[in-house]
């Protein structure tokens, strides 16, 4: 359907994956099978099904995937208050994260409404 590297959103979360392995760098080693897995897992995976949806030869498929990437990316969220309630991410690095992590959301959201639309 598109060219998912030409995608804004595939683009920016992206480079929110890369932002989410290098904060969690900093986390403690006793969070590198928990937090810091889960955080990667869910950060890689939002633009991992932007992209997959792409391939899909329906609307309806594609949407399916980009709500995938919008469940992740909850997830992600969660785990990123759970990261600063703990004390392991700083109220500054968490405010910047959830900033990109909503702007993320907002273009996941209008993306699918656009693929909805034509449908």
């Amino acid at each position: 359907m598109h060219n998912f590297k030409e995608l804004k959103v595939w683009q920016k979360s992206v480079d929110f994956a890369v932002k989410i392995y290098s904060v969690t760098k900093a986390y403690p080693t006793e969070e590198k099978f928990g937090l810091v897995s889960q955080m990667r897992r869910a950060g890689v995976s939002i633009p991992s099904n932007i992209a997959e949806g792409c391939a899909k030869t329906s609307g309806k498929s594609f949407v399916n995937s980009l709500e995938i990437s919008l469940g992740e990316s909850f997830e992600l969220e969660t785990q990123m208050i759970i990261s600063q309630r703990v004390g392991i991410l700083d109220a500054e690095t968490a405010k910047e994260m959830e900033n990109d992590l909503t702007e993320v959301q907002r273009m996941i959201m209008g993306l699918k409404t656009s693929i909805e639309a034509k449908s």
